[in-house]
């Protein structure tokens, strides 16, 4: 597990011990999409590896205009892994974007966005490490259909685990045996159908260079969860495009298809994307103190409180889809109260339980899979420093169910709550930016928020849906 190579020296013999005849170059949009620029191996060599390979930015969403078009990517070798899917041998190589107009690493590539985030941190002398540990939830279906025209839009998601498919004619004949709404957590087979496929997955993301440690069905019907060992903020990120590349092919070749959108299910859990945290300098752990309450340090305190301060503006870049919020609501575990509790998985902030100082820290379980991850660690990265600066304090800690509150006994205590909707975290960004600069530069934010406007929040406002037909078409 982890590199297979450490040097531009170890890449070409890694190449050749591996008869590797193409050279994929990835890189991640503001989106968080992977994308990619395959080169013939003969066509690769140490020069361009370390000046950069040049690929047109005009053509990626919200980044470069047609007239200042060219751009590089910077290969980092250390991160090549052989491609599991491809016919021919095939190594990938994560990227990040050069801007040759200004002369600096691109200001909207995600990647170079969360080294800043570590540097800026090592210059305020708070931290010289961060690791975050993503748990990225999933769902596996059968079938997805979906319409959306000027006339008509629907959808229609299909699995055998569902059960809506009780009274369904199956080749081979209907089991019967099915997790039920809310009923998919650990049951063993045959109601856990994904066994085999998850092993497989989890098999695939071991050969790719990721330390897996367990594979178990969620809560709702057909959905999964793969758990991987944490990492530093840039390879934790890099993790999450590796896994989620890997359980969509797998499934995929299995004649499935794999989503991490936050609720495609109406009246069952939602997928979400739980980031561990810690901040570590000269070794030590920031976020530990024994003996004090779970043994979080003022340090650790101060994060929290820094991002729970910003959390509406954060949520742009952690919860960046319309589908986000359809998540976020009371009742189906996704925490969006802000408070924080040791073991509680009803707050938004849980401390997992863990002995001494190797692992203590804090689990922020509100951001989602549709997210940038690169993106998502940044922001909140960046509203944790500005609270040690501020020394912010969060509401908690509380350890009651926060599901059984009322709105209303919610606002008496005086506890903030995310934004409802995707326009609210973006509107919130507009006001509050300031903790995210010099890391997010300006052109960025307006950038992200303005494409986040055109792209999900004015064309969802502006489509009537089903339900809406169902409420007010006879009035």
């Amino acid at each position: 597990m982890g590199k297979f190579v450490n040097s531009v020296k170890e890449f070409f013999t890694f190449c050749e011990e591996n008869e590797v005849e193409f050279v994929d170059l990835r890189f991640t949009d503001i989106k968080g999409a992977w994308h990619h620029l395959t080169y013939r191996y003969s066509a690769i060599n140490e020069t361009n590896l370390t000046t950069g390979i040049p690929f047109d930015g005009s053509s990626i969403d919200a980044w470069q205009p047609i007239n200042r078009s060219d751009m590089l990517l910077k290969p980092e070798v250390e991160t090549a892994f052989l491609d599991p899917f491809t016919a021919d041998p095939t190594v990938i190589v994560f990227c990040d974007v050069y801007d040759i107009y200004k002369g600096q690493m691109y200001e909207k590539c995600p990647r170079s966005i969360a080294k800043k985030a570590l540097k800026h941190a090592e210059e305020l002398g708070i931290a010289d490490a961060a690791y975050f540990g993503p748990e990225n939830e999933f769902f596996i279906f059968d079938d997805i259909r979906f319409v959306d025209t000027i006339n008509e839009a629907g959808y229609k998601v299909d699995s055998a685990e569902g059960e809506w498919s009780d009274n369904v004619a199956i080749e081979g004949g209907n089991t019967g045996h099915r997790p039920r709404t809310k009923g998919g957590y650990f049951p063993v087979q045959p109601t856990d159908s994904m066994v085999d496929l998850r092993a497989e997955m989890m098999q695939v993301l071991e050969e790719v260079g990721l330390e897996v440690v367990l594979g178990h069905h969620e809560v709702a019907q057909a959905q999964g969860e793969i758990g991987i060992v944490f990492s530093d903020i840039i390879g934790a990120a890099d993790n999450v495009q590796k896994l989620k590349y890997v359980i969509k092919m797998v499934a995929h070749l299995n004649g499935k298809t794999a989503t991490f959108m936050p609720k495609p299910l109406f009246g069952d859990n939602g997928n979400g994307m739980h980031v561990h945290q810690s901040l570590w300098k000269d070794g030590k752990n920031l976020f530990y103190k024994e003996g004090a309450y779970a043994n979080l340090s003022e340090d650790a305190l101060h994060y929290i409180g820094g991002v729970f301060k910003h959390a509406r503006a954060v949520a742009a870049f952690t919860n960046p889809s319309t589908n986000s919020y359809k998540r976020l609501i009371p009742g189906f575990e996704a925490p969006s109260i802000l408070t924080y509790s040791s073991q509680n998985r009803s707050a938004s902030c849980r401390i997992p339980w863990g002995a001494g100082e190797k692992a203590t820290r804090i689990e922020m379980r509100f951001p989602d899979s549709t997210s940038c991850p690169y993106l998502a660690f940044a922001a909140m990265m960046m509203a944790g420093l500005d609270g040690i600066k501020n020394k912010d304090i969060p509401v908690g800690p509380m350890d009651e169910d926060l599901f059984e509150l009322s709105l209303n006994e919610i606002r008496e205590k005086g506890i903030p709550q995310m934004p409802h909707t995707l326009r609210g975290s973006l509107e919130a960004l507009i006001r509050d930016n300031d903790f995210l600069k010099p890391v997010f530069t300006q052109e960025f934010i307006d950038t992200y928020q303005g494409y986040k406007f055109q792209t999900q929040v004015w064309p969802d406002e502006a489509r009537p849906t089903a339900f809406e037909f169902k409420t007010t078409y006879s009035c």
